[in-house]
């Protein structure tokens, strides 16, 4: 990872692999831009693999944005020179102090391939308050010309970072407001807010250790127009070794129905159980570009 230090008061800066939140509901499995729903259908495979990859931009974001934070929190109040090792070197992070501010802005270019394989493209803007011994502080992200696997995001977040919980450990709950653009010209929004707990490997600077517990509700507007809910209701543990969510339970509503799909017992897969409104349940594969 390159640096552009523009004050001499910010330390190396580094990130977090991200994986993301993963959700798919089905009834068809043909790779067709548009959805022809029922009254009582929730969502087609194809486009909750969409949602899917929605999840997964936020995911990456989000965790790239808190481990930078995490990474000048605790350089700035242990007083060592502390670093991750996520980011890779076609990354350049540059530093500008205001009078209150840290503006941060991390760079990946024209493409830079991460550890997890996501090939990201354009830049992460971040701001926050210089007082890192508060208990709380809010990070604002934006992004610009920022690409996630071709796929166009534009968008913004306000990530309320605490630094210990009632649990004791660093979390950050996002706000985020995002627009995807795939290359074929659909669109898809996704809104709402997810809280990451950072229940292991807190500090260690190693990604692969660390583990969240993820919570939260999100509204997402399909590419064919169609609005769905989506609520955790058992908290979705991500393990960053894994590119998968391995256990936890989210919700997916639509037109007054509920589908549930169960991510597993912790094994680190691609599978999940959806469960329909008339108890049915059916094992699913979990992303669109892998088969």
């Amino acid at each position: 990872m390159k640096k552009r230090i523009q004050s001499t008061s910010f330390n190396n800066i580094a990130s977090i692999l991200a994986g993301g939140l993963l959700m798919i509901v089905a009834s068809c499995s043909n790779e067709s831009t548009t959805e022809d729903l029922t009254s009582t259908e929730v969502i087609s495979a194809t486009e909750l693999k969409y949602s899917d990859e929605t999840e997964m931009i936020s995911e990456e974001v989000t965790t790239i944005a808190e481990d930078v934070y995490a990474v000048d929190e605790i350089s700035s109040t242990s007083k060592i020179d502390f670093h991750s090792n996520y980011l890779p070197e076609c990354v350049t992070v540059s530093v500008v102090l205001t009078d209150t501010t840290k503006d941060v802005t991390i760079d990946f270019g024209e493409g830079c391939e991460m550890p997890n394989g996501n090939f990201l493209s354009g830049i992460i803007y971040l701001s926050y308050a210089k007082d890192l011994d508060a208990a709380s502080n809010t990070i604002a992200l934006n992004l610009e010309s920022f690409t996630f696997n071709g796929v166009s995001v534009e968008g913004s977040s306000n990530i309320v970072r605490v630094r210990s919980n009632e649990n004791g450990n660093p979390q950050g709950t996002a706000n985020a407001n995002f627009i995807a653009t795939w290359p074929d010209g659909a669109t898809a929004s996704f809104t709402g807010t997810r809280t990451r707990e950072w229940i292991e490997g807190f500090g260690t600077g190693f990604w692969g250790d660390n583990v969240f517990l993820i919570t939260g509700k999100r509204t997402y507007v399909s590419r064919a127009g169609n609005e769905f809910v989506k609520e955790v209701t058992t908290p979705l543990r991500r393990e960053m070794s894994c590119r998968f969510i391995v256990s936890g339970v989210l919700e997916i509503s639509r037109l007054d129905n509920t589908v549930s799909l169960d991510f597993g017992d912790g094994t680190c897969d691609a599978k999940g159980t959806l469960t329909y409104p008339d108890g049915t349940e059916e094992e699913v594969f979990l992303r669109r570009f892998m088969n």
